[in-house]
């Protein structure tokens, strides 16, 4: 009974070991690719808005 036993638990170690591993990647999957290119599409956003703000600004200017 004891190698059942141990096996049963290996069988659990096993299985948790290898959800946290695969947690783990996903999580640095997210932190090296998904993250900059949000950060990227943000930055520009932000400098489609600026450059928006400057071409009507300077339109108004003109008439």
């Amino acid at each position: 009974m004891t190698s059942k036993s141990g096996m049963i638990s290996g069988i659990v170690v096993g299985a948790i070991v290898t959800a946290g591993a695969a947690v783990g990647s996903a999580l640095m999957y997210r932190q090296k690719t998904i993250k900059p290119i949000k950060k990227q599409d943000n930055r520009i956003a932000e400098n489609r808005k600026k450059a928006n703000r400057k071409a009507h600004s300077a339109q108004s200017i003109n008439y």
